[in-house]
């Protein structure tokens, strides 16, 4: 019979993984040997953190299960920030983790053994969809399954180290139900009804990109994409509005839509100016999760999905308009980072994975750089979690989608610095942009922004060239955001060995999808 690590890496072959991200510890290394002869690539990381966040770059670029490895305790809890990012961006990772021994754990009393936890997957209950304890050899394959077959989002399992050793025996994962449709009031009379109807595209909308576009078309509708939606619609398309809601130009589309089809979003905070968008006369919402649908506004009926043939088409194209829309909103941007767009959209080939961190960089190229494809912007708008950028990009790199570049400050990116050590040794194609403004450039803003001198915000950094070059990677400096950036961007692109590109450059000016910048206010 096989050792319960054989069951897992058993199970996971199964269900299609193809890399697993994780850091060895003296309670997981049968894990490691089992993945030994296993098809499945085991990437090893430097910290815990970094093997959730690279499992949710991985699941983000290419829509499969991103897995993270961890050993017990400390190694546990190590990826919990990361853990509550995907969890909040709905990302479907698998953390596995160790726990102690079964031998000696004695229920109730913490007895002081090497990582012991009083209760380690309560740490992981508020920032996971489903999770699964094991206790027994003959539990493990089907807790397996279970986890497999709920991954809505991230899910937990933890097996005590000595079962990893002991026999155990695998289980074929159930098939997971198919949701049915919800919703009271009929979504094709409300459509049929509506003079001025406008679609919110959310992450939901990723990979039904085809539904939105020819529902649009019909439509004759604007539509209006989340961050996780970027792409869903290229830049171009007659339908495409091309700015975020926190624009205001964008933003009364909105205001005067009679009908929003809410389409594969929950219309999070982050998204609507923390819900002071008003609430529309109707909507309807195409959401498998019909409590998600509902949760922020009023929903007037919900379905999974709609059928094209029961609603009317119509003629005429709101793409005059939405040029005027796009016109107006550029003429308020900051010229600085209108070029800094520029000399990215330059440099970035369409097929180009692009993970930001929460760095003023990031947010205008999440807001208003134009992605052509779905799930090439991951950025952690989720939980908002500084440090996000690099270490996911490890995983989105092996995801085989497009050349991948992150985007961080050098703030966020000294979160994982020590990862270009990963970056080097699995030789991921992988270009590192990191934006030199010698501190935290957002919050550097946001004290001046309250009329206070900086405090707190200002960073000593490291020569990043030389710290790459250490490592083994090429490097380059360039100085500022503009057209000697794009063209170094470019080179680093389209090389596709890994390397790091330094901007040393004055923070931009935050752009409006950013908090302090909102134009809706509350009053």
């Amino acid at each position: 019979m096989p050792t319960g690590a054989q069951v897992i890496v058993e199970q996971l072959e199964r269900a299609g993984v193809e890399v697993c991200f994780g850091l060895p510890g003296v309670h997981n290394l049968p894990l490691w040997e089992a993945l030994r002869g296993s098809p499945i690539r085991l990437v090893g990381v430097r910290h815990e953190q970094a093997a959730a966040y690279a499992a949710d770059g991985y699941a983000r670029a290419s829509g499969k299960l991103g897995v993270a490895l961890t050993t017990t305790g400390p190694g546990a809890a190590n990826t919990l920030g990361a853990v509550g990012e995907a969890w909040a961006s709905r990302s479907p990772i698998l953390v596995i983790a160790t726990d102690i021994p079964t031998t000696l754990r004695r229920p109730g009393v913490y007895r002081g053994v090497l990582h012991e936890t009083a209760g380690q997957a309560d740490m992981f209950a508020p920032v996971v969809t489903a999770g699964a304890t094991v206790s027994a050899s003959e539990e493990l394959g089907t807790a397996l399954a279970f986890v497999l077959r709920e991954h809505r989002g991230p899910v937990y399992l933890e097996v005590p180290t000595d079962l990893l050793s002991a026999p155990a025996e695998a289980v074929e994962p159930a098939p997971a139900a198919e949701m049915p449709r919800f919703g009271t009031a009929s979504p094709y009379e409300l459509i049929d009804a509506a003079e001025r109807p406008l679609i919110w595209a959310g992450s939901g909308a990723r990979d039904r990109a085809g539904e939105v576009r020819a529902l649009a078309e019909r439509l004759a509708a604007p539509v209006l994409t989340t961050y996780g939606a970027r792409g869903v619609l290229p830049p171009g398309h007659p339908c495409e509005v091309g700015m975020p809601p926190h624009v205001e130009p964008a933003g009364r589309l909105w205001d005067e839509a009679d009908l929003v089809i809410s389409f594969g979003s929950d219309l999070d905070g982050m998204n609507t100016q923390n819900w002071l968008q008003p609430q529309p006369p109707r909507v309807v919402a195409v959401n498998v999760d019909p409590d998600d649908a509902g949760k922020n506004y009023a929903v007037d009926a919900v379905t999974s999905a709609l059928d094209l043939d029961r609603i009317r088409p119509r003629d005429g194209s709101p793409a005059a308009r939405l040029r005027e829309v796009r016109a107006e909103a550029c003429r308020a941007l900051d010229d600085r980072a209108l070029r800094f767009l520029d000399a990215v959209s330059y440099a970035l080939p369409d097929d180009a994975n692009v993970v930001c961190d929460m760095c003023i960089p990031g947010y205008w190229i999440a807001g208003f750089h134009g992605f052509r494809h779905p799930r090439k912007l991951q950025f952690p708008m989720g939980w908002g979690t500084l440090g996000f950028a690099f270490p996911a990009a490890l995983g989105a790199a092996l995801a085989g989608t497009g050349p991948t570049v992150s985007m961080s400050g050098d703030g966020g990116f000294l979160f994982a610095c020590g990862e270009l050590a990963t970056m080097a040794q699995e030789r991921l194609p992988l270009t590192a942009v990191i934006v030199d403004d010698g501190g935290y450039g957002m919050l550097r803003y946001d004290q001046a922004l309250a009329g206070e001198e900086p405090f707190g915000v200002d960073l000593h950094t490291p020569d990043f060239q030389a710290l790459a070059e250490s490592f083994g990677l090429p490097a380059e400096t360039v100085e500022g955001l503009d057209d000697a950036f794009g063209e170094a961007l470019a080179r680093h692109v389209a090389d596709t060995e890994p390397s790091v590109l330094v901007a040393r450059a004055e923070a931009l000016v935050p752009p409006p999808t950013t908090s302090p910048n909102w134009y809706r206010k509350r009053a």
